[in-house]
C-alpha cells in the first residue's frame, strides 16, 4: 500500500519552506464540521480547517442577536450521523444549536484541527506539482469577526498591523470551500442624506453591540427579515426595556405562523428527550416528518405548474387571514404582499405579529429621506404600496422621529459567492472572472467549476432552498465531494474537475428553470441580481439528495493513477462476469424441463459456484496485487 498522506512541512530549513496539507477546508460553520466529522468516520484525520472568527460554527458563532433561534425544527437541523436526543425546545435558541456544534467538534476529536483568527484570502493551482497554494493571513484575535467595512476602517485609523498579523503560504492537495453565504451584512444605505452626521451607535443585527444600552432609549430598525422578526419583540422587553421601536420595511414578507409540537409545547419539551433516548429510532422517524413536511411545501407552493398556482393562492389567503387575527387594522394593507408567497424567504414567526400590538412599536413603509444626529426623517412618500396607487390609505407623510440607535436588519451580500476569497485556477484565471464571463455565479451541482481541479465546494452558487434545512443539503454535498475525496486519498486518482460542457449544461437548465419558478414570482429579493439566479436549487431536496447519491461520473474528467486505472477495469470485469453468469442462469432456467423451482435450483447452484470460484477468487486476487502497486 501506498505511504498515508500526512500534514508535513517540507523544505523544513529553506527559505522555500511550507506546510502541507492533504486537505486544507475554508471555514469552521456547520458545512466544515459536517465534512471534518465525515472524514473523521472515514478513518482520515489529516486536514486543517481555517477559520477567520475567533469562534467556531459559523452563523450561530456571529449572530448573537437578541432572540436569535432556528426557524426549523431542531431536529431536522442536527446531522443525520449524530442527531442530538437533548434539545429543550422544538425551536432553540442560537446559543443552543452553537453549544451542539460545539460538541460535534469534541465528539469527533478534531478541536486540534481547527485554526482560528486565520483567513484564507487567495487560492492558486499550480499545474506542475498538482497543488493549491493558499495565502493564510493570521488576524488579531476577535478582528476576524468585524464586517469588511469595521475592518477597512479600522485600517484607516489604525493601521494594517491593528487587524493583521502575518502571512503564510501553504499548500494542499484538496481544498474544501466552506464558506458560507451569510456572512458579510449589509451596510447602511450610503445615500440616506445625512448619515454620517448621526452620533448614536449603528450596528447591524449580526454583529450586535451588546454594550449598547437600549434601556429607555428610541430605536429605529431597517429592515423586516427572519432576523428583524426575531429581535423586534424583545427590543421593549426585559432587559432591553427600549422606549420606543420604530421600524422600517421596504416590502412585506409572507409570514407563516411556526408549527406547533406534537402533544403541544410544553409536553414536547418535558417528555421528548426521554422518548427519543428511549424509543429506537423515534428520533430519526421524527426527523424523516419534518423532511417529508418541507418537500410537500415545494410541491405545493415552489414548483411550476397550474396546480401549484391553486394551491399557493389558498395557502396566501390562509396567510393574510392569520395576519388581519393578529395586527392591529392599520397594517393590513401595508402586510399584504403583492407577490406569490415563495418568492421572497417565508419568515416562519409566532411573536412578530403579536408584538405590532405594542404601543412601543411602530412599523412603516415610509422611506428614511435624512438623517440628523439625534433623529430620523422618514417620508414624503413610501415603498410599499406603490406610492402612484392612488386608492391606497397608506401614510405618505413626512415624518421626524427621535432616534438614539439605530439596528441594521437589512440582510447579506449573498449575491458575491466566496468573497473575499480569490481563487485563481488553470492557466492563472480567477473564478470571479469566469463567472462574469459566463453571466454570474454559478457551479456544477454548487459544488465544483471546471478548471479548478481537487476544489470543492459545499453550499455553492443555487444550492440553497426555500423550504428545508440547510443541514440536510450541507450533508448530502459533504457526501458527494466524499466520493471524490476518498479517490484522491487512495491514490486511484491525481485530479477531480468537472467538464466544462456539463458544468454550463446545469447552469443552463439552473438559470433557465428558476425563471420558471416562484423565486421568479414578481418580488424583489436576495436570490437573483439583474435577473440572474446565484442562489436558489429549482428542484426539491429528494431530487437533490438523489444526484448526490448517484454521481453522474460521465460529467467528471477524472484523472487515474495506474493502480487506480487497474481497479477501474478490475471492477468493469467483475462486473460484465457478474452479468454473464445471470445470462447464464438465465438460460438453464429456460432448459430445465422438471419446473422453476429446479431451474432455480440450478441457478442457485451455478451461482454459488461461479461467483465463489471466478467473481470472488479472481476479483479479490487482482484487488489485492493492485493494492501492492505503486502509485
Amino acid at each position: 500500500m501506498s505511504p498515508p498522506d500526512t500534514i508535513r512541512v517540507i523544505n523544513g530549513l529553506q527559505k522555500d519552506a511550507y506546510t502541507y496539507y492533504p486537505i486544507l477546508i475554508v471555514g469552521a460553520g456547520e458545512s466544515a464540521i459536517a465534512l471534518a466529522a465525515r472524514l473523521k468516520e472515514e478513518g482520515f484525520d489529516q486536514f486543517r480547517l481555517f477559520e477567520r472568527q475567533s469562534g467556531v460554527g459559523g452563523t450561530w458563532w456571529i449572530n448573537r442577536y437578541p432572540g436569535v433561534a432556528c426557524d426549523v425544527p431542531a431536529a431536522f437541523y442536527s446531522f443525520s450521523f449524530s442527531l442530538n436526543y437533548e434539545w429543550t425546545s422544538l425551536y432553540p435558541e442560537g446559543a443552543e444549536i452553537y453549544k451542539y456544534l460545539c460538541d460535534i467538534t469534541e465528539k469527533y476529536q478534531f478541536v486540534d484541527k481547527i485554526q482560528l483568527n486565520t483567513d484564507v484570502s487567495e487560492l492558486r493551482w499550480l499545474e506542475d506539482e498538482q497543488l493549491w497554494e493558499a495565502t493564510l493571513t493570521h488576524m488579531v484575535s476577535g478582528t476576524g469577526d468585524l464586517s469588511r467595512k469595521v475592518l477597512n476602517q479600522r485600517i484607516a485609523e489604525h493601521g494594517r498591523e491593528s487587524v493583521y498579523l502575518k502571512q503564510e503560504i501553504v499548500r494542499a492537495r484538496i481544498v474544501c470551500s466552506c464558506a458560507g453565504g451569510l456572512v458579510e451584512p449589509n451596510p447602511w444605505p450610503s445615500s440616506i442624506p445625512g448619515r454620517d452626521s448621526f452620533e448614536g451607535p449603528v450596528f447591524h443585527s449580526a454583529r450586535w453591540d451588546h454594550s449598547v444600552d437600549l434601556n429607555d432609549k428610541n430605536v429605529v430598525v431597517i429592515g423586516t427579515g427572519c432576523s428583524a422578526a426575531q429581535f423586534v419583540p424583545r427590543l421593549t422587553k426585559e432587559p432591553h426595556n427600549a422606549k420606543s421601536v420604530t421600524q422600517i420595511m421596504r416590502s412585506p414578507p409572507w409570514v407563516v405562523p411556526k408549527a406547533e409540537p406534537p402533544g403541544g409545547k410544553e409536553k414536547y419539551e418535558k417528555y421528548s428527550p426521554t422518548l427519543f433516548n428511549m424509543v429506537p429510532g423515534m428520533a430519526k422517524l421524527f426527523r424523516f416528518m419534518c423532511f417529508a413536511t418541507g418537500e410537500i411545501h415545494w410541491f405545493t407552493i415552489f414548483d411550476d405548474n397550474s396546480w401549484n398556482h391553486k394551491t399557493r393562492k389558498k395557502i396566501e389567503s390562509e396567510m393574510l387571514e392569520h395576519m388581519k387575527r393578529s395586527v392591529p387594522e392599520k397594517y393590513h394593507e401595508i402586510l399584504t404582499p403583492d407577490y406569490a408567497i415563495g418568492c421572497k424567504r417565508r419568515i416562519f414567526d409566532n411573536d412578530w405579529f403579536p408584538s405590532l400590538n405594542d404601543p412601543k412599536i411602530e412599523l412603516t413603509t415610509k422611506p428614511i429621506t435624512k438623517v440628523s444626529p439625534t433623529s430620523i426623517t422618514i417620508g414624503p412618500g413610501r415603498t410599499y404600496p406603490d406610492p402612484n396607487n392612488t386608492n391606497s390609505k397608506a401614510p405618505t407623510d413626512k415624518q421626524t422621529i427621535l432616534a438614539d440607535v439605530v439596528v441594521l436588519g437589512n440582510g447579506f451580500e449573498v449575491t458575491t459567492w466566496l468573497h473575499p476569497l480569490k481563487i485563481r485556477g488553470k492557466g492563472g484565471k480567477y473564478m470571479q472572472d469566469v463567472w462574469d464571463e459566463r453571466g454570474g455565479p454559478q457551479a456544477y451541482l454548487g459544488l465544483a467549476m471546471d478548471g479548478f481541479p481537487n476544489l470543492f465546494i459545499i453550499f455553492g452558487p443555487n444550492t440553497a432552498t426555500g423550504h428545508s434545512s440547510v443541514i440536510l443539503a450541507s450533508e448530502n454535498m459533504v457526501e458527494y465531494n466524499l466520493k471524490l475525496i476518498k479517490k484522491i486519498l487512495r491514490g486511484d486518482i491525481t485530479t477531480a474537475e468537472v467538464k466544462k460542457e456539463s458544468e454550463m449544461a446545469w447552469t443552463k437548465i439552473v438559470q433557465e428553470r428558476n425563471k420558471r419558478s416562484v423565486f421568479n414570482g414578481g418580488c424583489q429579493n436576495w436570490y437573483q441580481r439583474d435577473g440572474w439566479n446565484a442562489t436558489s436549487y429549482p428542484y426539491s431536496q429528494i431530487d437533490f439528495t438523489f444526484r448526490c447519491m448517484f454521481p453522474k461520473w460521465s460529467d467528471w474528467d477524472l484523472q487515474y493513477t495506474r493502480k487506480g486505472l487497474l481497479k477501474k477495469r478490475a471492477r468493469q470485469a467483475s462486473g460484465l462476469l457478474l452479468l454473464l453468469i445471470i445470462i447464464v442462469g438465465g438460460y438453464a432456467l429456460r432448459q430445465q424441463g422438471s419446473g422453476i423451482f429446479s431451474g432455480l435450483y440450478s441457478l442457485n447452484h451455478l451461482l454459488r459456484r461461479s461467483v465463489k470460484q471466478a467473481l470472488f477468487s479472481a476479483s479479490g486476487l487482482v484487488n489485492r496485487a493492485i493494492s501492492r502497486l505503486p502509485d
